[in-house]
């Protein structure tokens, strides 16, 4: 299979680093022409400048999801520079933890700016590109607890189950233009949160246990890398997914249902590290 994606005209956002990076070296790699966003100037500046791809090739620009007219010029300068977009690929945000007693509306509401928002907000912008060019293809990068709700982590649960719901409405009403949206829904992905979790649990803990207790509820046994994510956005992305649309896929190694254990396996290990501490 020859995944042919050249020339093809691709919007990543979130991409300074982690998946989003990712999606976007898989498709400069293969050809396509990438526009990257995200907040961090400097760092979406270095994230294009180490792309293989010709720089005439590689758009990078600070861009702030939240701002409606800020995402609209951001695409339309991508559209005016090549003449259209294809494909987008709404990865910019982040998992929020906390509950019903830590949580405010308004922190629920600060995410779902970012999330929900922010992805309809470059939906919004690009679908009239590729309904003038009748070819489009729409990625949504969500999360699996937005498909299976967990007992922790209320605003990631609400927001990211809106944001595989829009992709869901939008993969039934955008075909007729022939533009397509289907939802990657991630598991323990490892772009590096997983390293900082660790060190929250403190002292007297091995990465090994660490690693054991949080890849109990993975049927696979291992962590995904960024480049599980790339290799079906690029197959979404091809002439090989023409009948696919409304999807919602796992990239999570088997992880279903399991993933509401987490939180009281987490909390479960965390007592015993501590109980462990305290005899010595």
């Amino acid at each position: 299979m020859n995944i042919d994606l050249r020339e093809k005209r691709v919007i990543v956002t979130g991409a300074s680093r982690g998946i989003g990076y990712a999606i976007a070296s898989a498709f400069a790699e293969n050809g396509a022409r990438v526009a990257i966003c995200a907040r961090n100037e400097t760092a979406i500046k270095e994230a294009g400048a180490t792309m293989e791809a010709p720089s005439a090739n590689i758009i990078a620009r600070s861009v702030d999801v939240t701002d409606t007219r800020a995402v609209k010029a951001f695409v339309n300068e991508v559209a005016e520079a090549w003449g259209g977009v294809d494909v987008l690929v709404n990865n910019a945000g982040q998992g929020k933890g906390g509950s019903l007693d830590t949580l405010s509306p308004e922190d629920i509401l600060e995410q779902a700016n970012v999330l929900q928002m922010g992805h309809f907000r470059f939906v919004q912008a690009v679908v009239p590109h590729m309904r003038a060019q009748r070819w489009g293809r729409i990625i949504e990068i969500n999360a699996l607890a937005g498909t299976i709700p967990t007992p922790a982590g209320i605003p990631s649960v609400i927001n990211r189950a809106s944001c595989v719901a829009l992709s869901k409405s939008l993969g039934m009403s955008l075909p007729k233009d022939n533009i397509l949206v289907n939802s990657l829904n991630m598991g323990w992905i490892d772009t590096g949160q997983w390293e900082r979790h660790f060190q929250e649990m403190g002292p007297g803990v091995t990465r090994e246990e660490f690693d054991e207790m949080v890849l109990k509820v993975v049927p696979l046994g291992r962590y995904g890398k960024p480049e599980d994510v790339a290799g079906m956005a690029l197959f979404l992305s091809s002439d090989y997914a023409s009948f696919i649309s409304g999807a919602s896929i796992d990239i999570a190694g088997g992880m279903g249902g399991q993933i509401a254990y987490f939180p009281t396996l987490k909390s479960d290990f965390a007592k015993s590290i501590q109980a462990k501490r305290e005899k010595t």
